[in-house]
């Protein structure tokens, strides 16, 4: 539990992001879970109705801009990455870690 609690106080923002291109079907969630796990970020990975893929990524600004690059550089490869918009979001401390939502 004290693991999370130092998650959650390093949230200094956030940014919502929306993929876009052949992102579902092929484990972008999961990957881009594994990557935020890997990068200390909290926040969430879904699919939308439209075929894109949404994400919300808080925690250190430089971490943030990590997972980003990775985002536009097409995430795993057996997806295709055609656009990737982004908007800052009010930080939260509502998440304690990276999950998948449905």
């Amino acid at each position: 539990m004290a693991q999370e609690n130092v998650t959650k106080d390093k949230a200094s923002s956030c940014i919502k992001c929306w993929v876009h291109g052949s992102v579902q079907g092929v484990g972008f969630r999961y990957s881009t879970q594994r990557e935020a796990h890997r990068l200390g970020l909290t926040g969430y990975a879904r699919n939308l109705d439209d075929g894109s893929v949404e994400v919300l990524a808080c925690g250190e600004d430089e971490k943030i801009a990590e997972l980003l690059e990775w985002l536009k550089a097409g995430g795993p490869r057996s997806a295709r990455v055609d656009n990737v918009l982004t908007e800052p979001h009010q930080p939260t401390r509502e998440w304690t870690n990276f999950g998948i939502r449905y």
